[in-house]
């Protein structure tokens, strides 16, 4: 271990974080500083400073980031209609380039040497926590106790904290059923019960969602505005960012949207089972989407599918930072120009439905399409000329590949 002064570190008041608070106290005899991100996770956060203090430390940071979550991470990932994998909505991928960015700027502002993270060694967290913080502190020194010490089992964390007397909720005694991750855009369930991926999930693991079965018999429809490809308004109520999301949460929760059961791959390389409620980002990418139907051109809509999926693996992988990343992002954003008006949805039983879309800035002609007199908008006849031409090498193959 080489020697370490004062440490910043993402803290959530756990029992985890609280016995790795206490480990670089003993082990790297350094100071601590914490970090706690209010990014919608909806836990009382009271509570992770009360433990904090207790533990002795000096300086502690709580901050309400759900605003700066939503608008600076979510909203430019969704611009994108981004899914890793073709399903998931990259919700604990896409908080953690803010997590890091802030423990790197508060380790300047207290004159830490050090950040740490409780991410384990087996899962995405820990590169995406350390890429980014190197992306922007090529000099900072990252610590990863779960890469680092001996506590190697629940048993031993357990021993730990009490050997220190750091609080153990009544419920933490035993192995928690499953381990979970919260923020204003998902709920992440991994783990335990969850380990076979053969055996469905209880319903005790869904928080977010009610049982799509149990949702109301009768559907319910939403309006969502857009601008520039941000949604800005619910039902014709501007909405802030963090305010729009936390609306859609309640709205898709309440009808079972947004469940999701997935076997990923890991950017470590193993593939892991997750339970993931997304109710108002799903309903968000449904609107999203329905909104380009009828405001991007072929070509436009037609590029930006072809490069999301590459764009969705620089987020899943760790690599918000990064140049590609954001020239990615320079094009997605320009596409957006004219995502602009609104769009109605329909929720029932667990699935969202854009039910009809308008825009003053839409390129859909219901004249040129019509089943009824076109009155001269489009001549029928050029369609002959442009199949010809489209045909002609097609027949120029199938000749050659009659020679003998």
């Amino acid at each position: 271990m080489s020697k370490v002064n004062k440490v910043v570190l993402a803290y959530s008041g756990g029992l985890d974080t609280s016995i790795i608070l206490k480990w670089l106290q003993t082990q790297y005899e350094a100071e601590v500083v914490t970090f706690t991100a209010d990014l919608g996770q909806e836990e009382e956060l009271d509570a992770a400073r009360k433990k904090a203090e207790l533990l002795g430390i000096k300086e502690i940071y709580i901050e309400d980031l759900r605003e700066d979550f939503v608008r600076d991470y979510v909203f430019p990932m969704f611009r994108a209609n981004t899914l890793y994998e073709g399903l998931y909505l990259l919700g604990t991928s896409i908080a953690r380039p803010l997590i890091a960015k802030r423990l790197v700027e508060i380790a300047s502002e207290t004159n830490a040497d050090a950040i740490a993270h409780g991410a384990t060694g087996k899962g995405n967290d820990q590169i995406r926590f350390e890429l980014s913080a190197y992306s922007l502190n090529p000099d900072i020194k990252v610590i990863a106790p779960w890469r680092e010490w001996d506590l190697t089992s629940r048993t031993k964390l357990i021993d730990f904290a009490e050997k220190y007397q750091i609080p153990i909720a009544k419920d933490k005694r035993g192995e928690a059923p499953f381990s979970v991750d919260a923020n204003l855009l998902h709920t992440s369930s991994e783990g335990k019960v969850l380990e076979d991926p053969a055996v469905e999930a209880p319903p005790f693991v869904y928080q977010r969602t009610i049982d799509p079965e149990k949702a109301p018999d009768t559907p319910e429809y939403l309006e969502v505005t857009f601008e520039k490809g941000d949604p800005v308004a619910i039902n014709g109520v501007s909405l802030s960012p963090a305010q729009l999301l936390t609306e859609l949460n309640r709205i898709g929760g309440a009808h079972g949207v947004g469940r999701l059961d997935l076997v990923e791959n890991r950017y470590i390389g193993m593939k892991s089972r997750g339970i993931y409620e997304t109710p108002g980002g799903t309903i968000l990418l449904e609107a999203h989407r329905g909104m380009e139907q009828i405001t991007l051109d072929r070509g436009a809509a037609h590029l930006k599918d072809e490069i999301m999926p590459r764009y969705a693996e620089m987020i899943y992988n760790g690599y918000w930072f990064s140049p590609e990343r954001e020239m990615l992002q320079a094009l997605i954003d320009k596409s957006q120009e004219f995502v602009t008006g609104k769009v109605n949805l329909k929720l029932y039983k667990g699935n969202v439905q854009t039910v009809g879309r308008e825009s003053p800035y839409s390129l859909y002609s219901e004249k040129h399409v019509t089943f009824e007199d076109d009155a001269g908008a489009y001549d029928q006849n050029d369609a002959s000329g442009f199949i010809k031409l489209n045909a002609l090498r097609l027949k120029l193959l199938n000749l050659r590949n009659r020679r003998p």
